[in-house]
């Protein structure tokens, strides 16, 4: 899903929204989301999941054009993590996708 289909769905979804309210309520959660990480708090959406901060060493690595040695620098890259009632939900989805076992059917076995 793109951000622009998540406009549209939720200008769908409540129509109550005009597109342009969606649009600025999506950037405006996003923003803020951005704005909490590069100062380095997490974020925590319970049912979702949340987002920290990852913080990577500085290494050598090797340009693939030359082959010489480049030192890369640290950087803090941002890191999800699924909560449990959003890896249920797209296990259910999966299994129930291929042909799989739904959760009614393992209740049952």
């Amino acid at each position: 899903m793109t951000k622009s289909e998540l406009i549209a769905r939720l200008a769908e979804r409540y129509p109550q929204l005009i597109a342009k309210d969606a649009d600025f309520a999506v950037n405006t959660i996003l923003e803020a989301m951005a704005e909490s990480l590069s100062v380095g708090q997490r974020i925590e959406i319970r049912g979702f999941g949340s987002f920290a901060l990852s913080t990577r060493p500085p290494r050598v690595g090797r340009n693939p054009k030359s082959g010489e040695r480049v030192l890369v620098p640290a950087k803090r890259v941002p890191h999800f993590k699924a909560g449990k009632e959003l890896r249920e939900r797209v296990d259910i989805g999966a299994s129930a996708g291929k042909g799989g076992l739904d959760a009614a059917a393992v209740d049952d076995a």
